[in-house]
């Protein structure tokens, strides 16, 4: 099995709510080189969202999005994100859900203009949609005011 086939099997698991799926992605972290800034920044992506206590997730979405940072534009490539571009609206959305609900709202509207800025290089597919919708609401959210995004 290869790096990446852990960390997906890992990913894939969570995803599904299946028991033990939170600590074998933690045991993939545990197991990735500290310059494997790709690895990482998938592994911290979906660690956030595991997490019961809101900064324990922000926490998680701040290293997703500086291990982001790090990675060269095919790094992503063997898992099917021919540019890593295309994953940083959903970090900058995550990460501004986070802060809104912490009530950080300066930290999330610099998160929100982030993902809109890179919203481009999302696909015109299911996905692309649904992290546009994200940004959308997030965007509402903050124009009324609400902290829980």
């Amino acid at each position: 099995m290869s790096r990446w086939d852990e960390v997906i099997a890992a990913v894939g698991a969570a995803q599904q709510g299946r028991e033990g799926g939170h600590e074998a992605l933690l045991a993939q972290w545990e197991a990735t080189a500290v310059d494997d800034h790709a690895s990482r920044c998938v592994l911290a992506h979906y660690l956030a969202d595991g997490e019961p206590e809101l900064a324990d997730e922000v926490a998680w979405d701040e290293v997703a999005l500086k291990e982001y940072a790090l990675l060269a534009d095919d790094s992503l490539a063997a898992i099917g994100i021919p540019s890593a571009r295309g994953m940083a609206p959903s970090l900058h959305l995550n990460l501004g859900d986070g802060y809104l609900r912490q009530g950080r709202v300066e930290e999330a509207q610099v998160q929100l203009a982030a993902g809109l800025e890179s919203a481009d290089a999302l696909g015109d597919d299911g996905y692309g949609a649904l992290v546009l919708g994200g940004l959308e609401r997030l965007a509402a959210h903050l124009a009324t005011g609400a902290g829980d995004a």
